[in-house]
């Protein structure tokens, strides 16, 4: 089995969209089909790309408030789904779950947040489930799946796109963007916990 695995599906989902614009434009250039929820996939839109919507894949809308948008075995599935595997392959055919191979992250400002002096009720809602659990997830099947996990990895996804385009990444670049996404799952949770011990 070769270490070389093409992105031909992107899901994203972010909170802040600045600086996504040379990305977005980069893997549309490159065939890259996009997988989005509510505003990100509004702003793919705008800028010109199709964009299908989670909701289509899932058949279930945004619940509780945008509690639960990207919670689903659809998309779980398609993130986790180990394609060297003939079982995990058969069961993504049998229950239609589109393989997911570039997940672009960038979670609910938590720490900004708390520092703006806001209520409680406000803090809360500002930590990310939903983002929290993709990145996991996509760095968890760093064997497949190439995992930014914030902003701050667009200019390196871009890099490599540039570098040799999305038809191939390495086992090595995507262990990287594993790591660098564990610490930021890492560095989100301490501050929840930092701040859940302070009150």
């Amino acid at each position: 089995m070769s270490d070389i695995k093409p992105i031909k599906t992107a899901l994203v989902s972010v909170f802040h969209k600045d600086g996504l614009d040379e990305l977005l434009k980069t893997l549309h250039e490159q065939g890259v089909a996009f997988l989005s929820t509510g505003g990100t996939q509004q702003f793919i839109e705008s800028l010109g790309y199709p964009c299908q919507k989670v909701e289509d894949v899932t058949t279930y809308p945004s619940i509780l408030g945008g509690r639960v948008k990207t919670l689903h075995p659809k998309i779980f599935g398609g993130i986790l789904g180990r394609r060297e595997l003939e079982s995990d392959r058969e069961q993504m055919a049998q229950y239609e779950i589109p393989a997911i191979d570039l997940v672009i992250v960038d979670l609910y400002p938590f720490e900004q947040t708390v520092a703006s002096g806001a209520s409680a009720a406000d803090i809360i809602e500002k930590i990310d489930i939903g983002g929290i659990s993709l990145i996991r997830a996509g760095a968890k099947n760093f064997n497949d799946v190439v995992i930014v996990p914030s902003k701050a990895e667009y200019g390196l996804l871009l890099e490599m796109l540039q570098k040799h385009g999305a038809a191939q990444t390495s086992l090595e670049e995507r262990r990287l963007f594993a790591t660098r996404a564990f610490g930021v799952s890492s560095h989100y949770d301490t501050a929840i916990h930092n701040w859940f011990s302070q009150q």
